[in-house]
């Protein structure tokens, strides 16, 4: 059967609409990479760029998951020590305790407990029980101990509490700031992936503005002369993220072997998250900016 047959027969079985439909669609997929044929190898330039920025963004954000891991590991090994008043009654202020917002658990250590296990290494026979009830409460995050230790005091019952200050101020501190990083630089991916694409576009326009008059002229939809520049914009920040993906590997196979060596439990699905982010945020931004560039230098 020859080809011509074939391709008759299979038109006979596709709807009339449909047909015209793949057309339209067949002839916006020509078009678009027709546009891209045209940019020539400004294209490597734009891929890289692209793909250089989104790099840096997914370094960063795979490296506040690992962070992430980090502080609630090392969060664990902190807890606040909540010495209880003579007269108080210990039961009553952990129940309050646990009340407070952050708050993961509190356990108890009677004054008796605690004399116990002084005396298996030092030997204080003879002498009268001096120690506190004390509360041992830990936090759902770190960066959370102070604002805990803050609604603590506030409690009745309280003789004094105890906790590694100092380091919970350094990791808050340095939590703070590896997200606000972070932040900046998700505002810088989308503004120069805006720009770059928007020249890029604006670019494609001027070489082919007699074509799409022309195009206007006949009374061709506005919409079929803006989807091949939109998809063309998209198709920049897809291989973008594809091409991020190579260096961003060995970002993740380093926080890996970072993991193992600290013995550090981490998110299975960070690397996940980190690679769907960039997809979306590549294809998102990058037709935006197609689209931006449409309505400043295309009149449809």
């Amino acid at each position: 059967m020859s080809k011509r047959i074939i391709k008759d027969t299979v038109k006979k079985h596709i709807p009339q609409r449909h047909l015209s439909s793949i057309r339209i669609m067949y002839r916006i997929g020509m078009e678009t990479i027709y546009g891209i044929k045209r940019t020539g190898l400004i294209n490597i330039a734009i891929i890289a760029a692209i793909a250089a920025i989104l790099t840096i963004f997914g370094s960063l954000f795979r490296t506040s998951f690992s962070l992430s891991s980090f502080v609630n590991t090392l969060g664990d090994a902190f807890e606040v020590s909540v010495y209880i008043k003579q007269n108080a009654d210990p039961l009553y202020i952990s129940s309050r305790i646990r009340e407070i917002e952050h708050v993961k658990k509190t356990s108890i250590i009677t004054k008796e407990q605690a004399w116990e296990d002084m005396n298996r290494d030092i030997d204080v026979s003879g002498m009268e029980n001096p120690l506190p009830d004390t509360l041992h409460v830990t936090v759902d995050d770190p960066t959370n101990i102070m604002a805990v230790c803050e609604n603590i005091k506030k409690l009745s019952g309280i003789e004094s509490m105890s906790y590694a200050q100092d380091v919970a101020k350094k990791l808050q501190t340095i939590t703070t700031v590896f997200n606000t990083v972070t932040i900046f630089v998700l505002i810088a991916v989308a503004m120069l992936t805006i720009i770059i694409i928007n020249c890029t576009i604006q670019l494609v326009i001027q070489s082919r503005k007699d074509e799409i008059e022309i195009m206007r002229l006949m009374g061709v939809s506005n919409w079929y002369i803006k989807m091949p520049l939109i998809l063309q914009g998209a198709i920049y920040g897809f291989l973008g993220a594809v091409f991020s993906l190579i260096p961003l590997n060995t970002v993740q196979n380093a926080l890996v072997k970072l993991h193992n060596f600290l013995n550090v439990v981490q998110i299975d699905y960070a690397m996940n998250i980190v690679v769907f982010t960039i997809f979306v945020m590549a294809i998102f931004f990058s037709a935006g900016g197609s689209l931006l560039s449409i309505k400043k230098h295309l009149q449809v």
